[in-house]
């Protein structure tokens, strides 16, 4: 397995990017590339040449995440001003716009269904599921106080939610904090499960294997990449390598690679057979705040990509074999 650089954008926003996600291919029209920059816009990019769609914009603070339907019809940006809007992406028309208190709109992932949009509720310590038929608040799920508070947790109990992802069966949700810990809840049920002990600083990203709802991945500002049994809480796998902070994790289609970026500027290929890294792309100069591997599916038939986003206000694109 392998990148192969295929094109990079240079200012392709007029600021830090801090986000990416791929919309799916509908009928009408191949898969899009949505980033989301502190210049307060989001970009839809073609997929295979990068050249930039179209610009919308709606926020007046940067944006920290974009998410996209599974459907590829609709997708979502949410930003530090504590909005989150959803569009129509061939329209660009506003469907709704959800408004949280400050500093409680972080990541957002739609459910593999498309039928609910999670929302990582940062000092709210929960994590806000919206209904994507009427946009109406249907769960908060908050992560319980832990037990006999640390005389030495200056920030209190609460937990600050960065992070989300929905396991492939959309029963278990994920979600990561700034202290570290991760939080599972079954979805259904509405019930907090267990943490996921062993990171000691900001897990900012994490996803689960596309074949085992039991296979969760996470990044961590810790410098490592954790690789859990998410049902029987077990740390299965550690992968260290880069240098600094990792901020983003995304896992292949084929469910055999993951990659990752890094504070250290660089984008990582890990096999998961080995665990290891198997090759380092140096083509950012600044911090790489997002990873996202293209879903397989539409029709397009050229094979799998990865994009990468980083504060060097660049987009890369890479073919992956």
């Amino acid at each position: 397995m392998k990148l192969g650089g295929i094109k990079s954008v240079e200012n392709a926003h007029d600021d830090s990017v801090w986000a990416v996600t791929w919309v799916p291919a509908t009928a009408n029209r191949p898969p899009l590339l949505l980033t989301g920059s502190l210049d307060e816009t989001v970009r839809l990019w073609r997929s295979d040449d990068l050249l930039l769609d179209r610009t919308n914009t709606g926020h007046c603070l940067g944006v920290a995440s974009v998410a996209a339907h599974p459907l590829g019809s609709l997708a979502a940006s949410s930003s530090l001003d504590s909005f989150v809007r959803v569009f129509d992406v061939d329209s660009n028309a506003t469907v709704a716009t959800l408004e949280a208190p400050p500093s409680e709109v972080w990541q957002m992932r739609f459910d593999p269904k498309g039928s609910i949009l999670a929302v990582a509720g940062g000092g709210s310590a929960s994590v806000k599921l919206w209904d994507t038929s009427t946009w109406e608040l249907v769960a908060t799920l908050s992560i319980p106080r832990p037990e006999g508070p640390k005389p030495t947790d200056k920030s209190g109990s609460k937990k600050f939610v960065l992070s989300v992802a929905w396991s492939p069966d959309g029963k278990r949700l994920a979600c990561g904090s700034m202290d570290g810990t991760i939080s599972v809840f079954d979805v259904p049920r509405g019930k907090f499960l267990h943490h996921l002990e062993g990171h000691f600083m900001a897990v900012r990203s994490l996803v689960y294997s596309p074949y085992d709802p039991r296979v969760l991945f996470t990044a961590s500002d810790d410098g490592n990449i954790h690789m859990y049994d998410a049902e029987g809480k077990a740390l299965v796998g550690t992968m260290s390598g880069h240098a600094s902070w990792v901020l983003c994790v995304d896992v292949s289609p084929d469910g055999a690679a993951i990659a990752s970026g890094s504070s250290d500027r660089s984008v990582r290929l890990w096999d998961l057979s080995m665990r290891a890294s198997v090759q380092t792309m140096s083509n950012h100069t600044d911090q790489v705040w997002g990873v996202a591997f293209r879903p397989p599916g539409g029709s397009d038939a050229r094979g799998a990509r990865l994009a990468s986003v980083s504060d060097d206000k660049t987009i890369s694109l890479y073919d992956y074999s």
